[in-house]
């Protein structure tokens, strides 16, 4: 009796296979990362790498591309229970924003510190003219207002504005303007202001 071969991955997926092999290579190493450590690291032949990257440049772009898209963060920030109050949703969706920031933060400064140039832009999957950061801040946007929701009538301002607003605060938390290493606030601090604004109740305006 003749078994059928199972059917190969398609370059598409192979493609993202080795890409999510390669992502935490690449921010261990940089770009002295060889093509043989991701090919093993991925269990295949290092030819396998070259049938669907043209070279060594091409797939660091594509992980760069991978650590800058904004599917997981939107995931989670989407999938905080609605029921929970508002403090609360809010440290979960600046935990998902704080990772996100930290990931890129980690591949893109291995790849800076061993010599690559400006990451590529993403692609844009949003409106004509509208550039991929754009559609991506604005997708994270929408995600963040839709958590505000519940206590849309509680809020001073549009939950849009809001959202935009919690979104400027989580990437300053990320990268604090006095630098890194420099003791900050705290993420319960940081809730308390953005919730209650930074004066003490009872002190005058």
């Amino acid at each position: 009796m003749n078994r059928r071969r199972a059917p190969g991955m398609t370059p598409e997926r192979r493609r993202e296979m080795i890409v999510r092999t390669a992502l935490p290579l690449v921010a261990e190493h940089g770009t002295a990362v060889t093509t043989g450590q991701i090919a093993r690291a991925a269990g295949i032949g290092e030819a396998t790498v070259f049938r669907v990257f043209a070279d060594k440049d091409e797939l660091l772009d594509a992980c760069v591309a991978e650590a800058l898209r904004t599917d997981h963060v939107l995931a989670e920030i989407e999938a905080v229970p609605l029921d929970q109050p508002l403090r609360d949703r809010l440290a979960e969706a600046f935990s998902a924003i704080e990772a996100y920031l930290a990931r890129i933060g980690t591949v893109l400064g291995a790849l800076h510190a061993t010599g690559r140039g400006q990451a590529p832009r993403p692609r844009s999957h949003g409106p004509p003219g509208e550039s991929g950061r754009d559609a991506a801040m604005s997708r994270t946007r929408d995600a963040l207002a839709a958590l505000l929701e519940p206590d849309r009538d509680r809020l001073r301002l549009p939950a849009q504005q809001v959202a935009g607003l919690f979104m400027g605060l989580a990437f300053t938390r990320a990268r604090p303007p006095a630098g890194p290493g420099t003791q900050g606030p705290s993420l319960e601090e940081y809730l308390d202001v953005f919730l209650h604004g930074a004066l003490k109740e009872g002190n005058p305006e």
